[in-house]
C-alpha cells in the first residue's frame, strides 16, 4: 500500500507538469486548430535560459520570473515573424513550420549548452511538506505551482477584458474584428502566454527528469495525451487529462508494463481516445450538416 501511495503521489506531481504543458498546447490549438509540435523544445530552451541565469548567480525566483517574461516576449516574436507569414498557408505547411521550429531549438540548445545531462536546482528542498512521506518537497511544490498556474489562467480568461477578447478572437475571429478586437495581436499574445506557461512546465520538470536538449520530448507526448484525453479544445479538460495521464503513467509503469516501456501508455491513450471518443472527455462535439 505504501508503494502504491508513493506511485500515486509521484504521478500527481508529474501530472501537474503535464497539465500546464497541455494547457499551453490547448491555447495554441484553440486559436489555430493546430498542435504546436515545438512547444516542448521552446520550454526546454527557456529552462536552459533559467539555468544559465542561476549559474550566473541569480536567485531562483528572480531567474524564474525573468524566464517567464523573456519566454512570453519570445513567443510573441515567434508568432509575428515565423508563424504569421503562414497564416493562410495549407495545414501541412504550418505543421512543417512547427516541426522545423522544434528542430531549430533542439539544435541551438545542443550547440550553445552541449548535450550532457545537467542537474537543475529546485527552490522546494528539505523535508517533505505537511509530513507527506509519499511525495518529495519538489513534487509537492510542483503540484502547488501547477494549481496556481491553472487558477491564474482561469482568472485571466474569465475576469479580465484582455482574456475575454482573446477568447472571443479564438472562437469567432470574424465577429471579433467587427467589434474592434485586433485578432492578430490576440493570437500573438496567446503564443506568448503559451510560451510562458511552457517555460514554467520546463522549470518544474527539470529537477525530476534533469536538464538536456531532449528533456521535454516525453513530457510533450504525455501532455498531448492529456490534452486529447480531456479535450484539446477545453483548457481545463486538458489540465484534468494531464493529471490523469501522470497518475496512469506511474501506475502502469510500476505494476503493468514496466518503467522501460511506459511511454507506450501515452500512445495507447492517444489512440484509444481518438478511436472511441475523438472529442475527449470534456471536449465539444461539432456536428456539421451537409
Amino acid at each position: 500500500m505504501n508503494e502504491f501511495l508513493h506511485q500515486l503521489a509521484s504521478g500527481l506531481a508529474l501530472g501537474g507538469v503535464y497539465a500546464i504543458m497541455a494547457l499551453a498546447l490547448v491555447m495554441i490549438y484553440q486559436a489555430t486548430q493546430l498542435v504546436n509540435f515545438a512547444q516542448g523544445e521552446m520550454a526546454m530552451f527557456s529552462t536552459y535560459f533559467a539555468w544559465k541565469l542561476m549559474d550566473s548567480g541569480w536567485p531562483y525566483w528572480r531567474a524564474f520570473v525573468a524566464t517567464v517574461v523573456v519566454s512570453f516576449v519570445g513567443g510573441v516574436v515567434i508568432e509575428r515573424l515565423v508563424v504569421r507569414p503562414f497564416a493562410k498557408a495549407p495545414v501541412l505547411a504550418s505543421v512543417i513550420v512547427f516541426i522545423g521550429l522544434a528542430l531549430i531549438f533542439n539544435a541551438l540548445a545542443g550547440w550553445i549548452y552541449g548535450y550532457s545531462v545537467t542537474s537543475f536546482d529546485t527552490p522546494f528542498s528539505g523535508r517533505p511538506w505537511f509530513g507527506n512521506v509519499y511525495m518529495s518537497a519538489h513534487e509537492s511544490g510542483a503540484v502547488v505551482v501547477s494549481l496556481c498556474v491553472l487558477v491564474l489562467v482561469y482568472a485571466f480568461f474569465r475576469f479580465t477584458p484582455l482574456g475575454l477578447a482573446m477568447r472571443a478572437a479564438a472562437q469567432n475571429p470574424i465577429s471579433s474584428r467587427l467589434v474592434g478586437i485586433r485578432v492578430g495581436w490576440m493570437l500573438a499574445i496567446g503564443w506568448g502566454l503559451a510560451a510562458a506557461i511552457g517555460a514554467i512546465a520546463g522549470m518544474m520538470a527539470a529537477p525530476i527528469v534533469y536538464l538536456d536538449p531532449n528533456m521535454m520530448a516525453g513530457v510533450l507526448l504525455y501532455a498531448f495525451a492529456g490534452a486529447v484525453l480531456g479535450g484539446i479544445d477545453n483548457p481545463f479538460g486538458a489540465a484534468f487529462g494531464g493529471f490523469a495521464v501522470g497518475v496512469l503513467e506511474n501506475l502502469m509503469g510500476a505494476y503493468v508494463v514496466g518503467a522501460e516501456v511506459k511511454l507506450s501508455v501515452a500512445l495507447a491513450i492517444i489512440v484509444g481516445v481518438l478511436v472511441w471518443r475523438p472529442s475527449g472527455l470534456f471536449g465539444r462535439r461539432l456536428v456539421v450538416r451537409v
